[in-house]
């Protein structure tokens, strides 16, 4: 029986999402849950990575299990073995060819980041404590040039960037509410890092420490050296992944 699941994880503790020879990921806790309840180990396969420290809340991943399962119940004994910074939200069968992450059409992201000089105790860790005050009109302008099919190298970890790294990002825009600002991109793929160093080169921007035409150089593919920091990764958040029609699994849900 095919599965897929939607998934939500306070990534603080964690090495990433992938299974890691060095520190914890949160794919091995999963599939550690996954595994008592078959009675032999169960691999799964999720849509996107996420690095250490990043957090999901609809995170998607596949996998197969032999036994029959009601959705509803399986998310009640996956969970049950899971630690309390980590859910399985929804599940659902699905047709015995998907894959989350092959069939993903987009993967969205959410970059929540305050503003000031005193942060919220209650967010901490869940968002990125930026004490600068940034221009948003140029901000919003530098969103703008994101969006379309550019050349990302400048904005790719440089020991894990790969020969093409051209990338389509469908949508990129940045809104505020009094100290909150909220930097959201979604893209048909991500290179590693990408997300925090485009919000990096946002606060270059807004702070006035880089112009909006700097910007736009950068998407050239140019080297990784010329664009600004990485940001860190609290706050950040890979928020959805589309499969077309209703989504989160689209027409690949077995009803």
């Amino acid at each position: 029986m095919r599965y897929a699941a939607r998934v939500g994880y306070m990534g603080t503790a964690y090495s990433g999402w992938q299974r890691q020879a060095m520190g914890t990921g949160v794919q091995e806790k999963i599939e550690t849950s996954l595994a008592v309840l078959e009675g032999k180990p169960v691999t799964v396969t999720a849509a996107g990575r996420t690095d250490a420290g990043v957090h999901a809340c609809g995170q998607v991943i596949s996998f197969e299990l032999e036994k029959e399962w009601r959705p509803d119940k399986l998310v009640l004994a996956v969970n049950f073995r899971l630690p309390p910074d980590i859910a399985v939200l929804e599940t659902a069968r699905v047709l015995p060819w998907f894959d989350a992450r092959r069939h993903a059409l987009w993967r969205e992201y959410r970059f929540f980041i305050w503003h000031g000089n005193a942060l919220p105790p209650f967010l901490h860790g869940r968002v990125w404590w930026n004490r600068f005050h940034w221009d948003f009109g140029k901000v919003r302008q530098a969103c703008a040039l994101f969006e379309g099919d550019h050349d990302f190298r400048a904005f790719c970890k440089t020991a894990e960037c790969p020969e093409r790294t051209v990338r389509t990002i469908h949508r990129a825009s940045v809104t505020r509410k009094g100290r909150l600002a909220v930097f959201t991109v979604r893209g048909n793929a991500f290179l590693t890092n990408m997300v925090r160093i485009m919000a990096g080169n946002l606060n270059a921007v807004g702070r006035g420490k880089k112009s909006v035409e700097w910007l736009k150089g950068l998407l050239g593919g140019q080297a990784r050296e010329n664009s600004a920091m990485t940001a860190p990764a609290e706050g950040l958040y890979l928020w959805k992944v589309g499969y077309g029609e209703g989504t989160p699994f689209g027409p690949y849900r077995v009803e």
